[in-house]
C-alpha cells in the first residue's frame, strides 16, 4: 500500500474555487482503479493551505493515475490556483498504534 500526501498552498481567492473542483472530481479520483481511500484535510491555523491524503494499492497504480486524462484535467486546474509551489510525497505505513 502506497500512501500518497500533497500538501498544496491556495491564493485566498482560489479556495472556493478548488473546493469546488475537488467535489465534482473527489468520487471520480476515489474510484479510479488502485484508489483505496481519499480524503481532503484542511490546515488548522491557515485556511488557504489543504492536504489530499490518498491510499493506493501500489506505485503503479498511482502512476496510473497520474498519466490518465483524469490526472491532467484535475491537476491542470489545480495548479492554476496555487500560491505557492505544492510539496508532494509517498509513504508506506510500518508502524499503527
Amino acid at each position: 500500500m502506497l500512501i500518497r500526501i500533497v500538501r498544496m498552498t491556495f491564493k485566498p481567492e482560489e479556495v472556493e474555487p478548488f473546493l469546488e473542483l475537488f467535489d465534482q472530481t473527489k468520487e471520480k479520483i476515489r474510484h479510479f482503479p488502485g484508489c483505496k481511500h481519499l480524503e481532503l484535510m484542511k490546515d488548522y491555523n491557515d485556511p488557504n493551505i489543504f492536504v489530499t491524503y490518498s491510499y493506493w494499492e501500489s506505485e503503479e497504480h498511482l502512476n496510473q493515475y497520474r498519466s490518465s486524462p483524469l490526472f491532467g484535467e484535475v491537476w491542470q486546474a489545480t495548479k492554476a490556483k496555487f500560491a505557492d509551489k505544492p510539496v508532494a510525497f509517498s509513504s508506506k505505513k510500518i508502524v499503527k498504534v
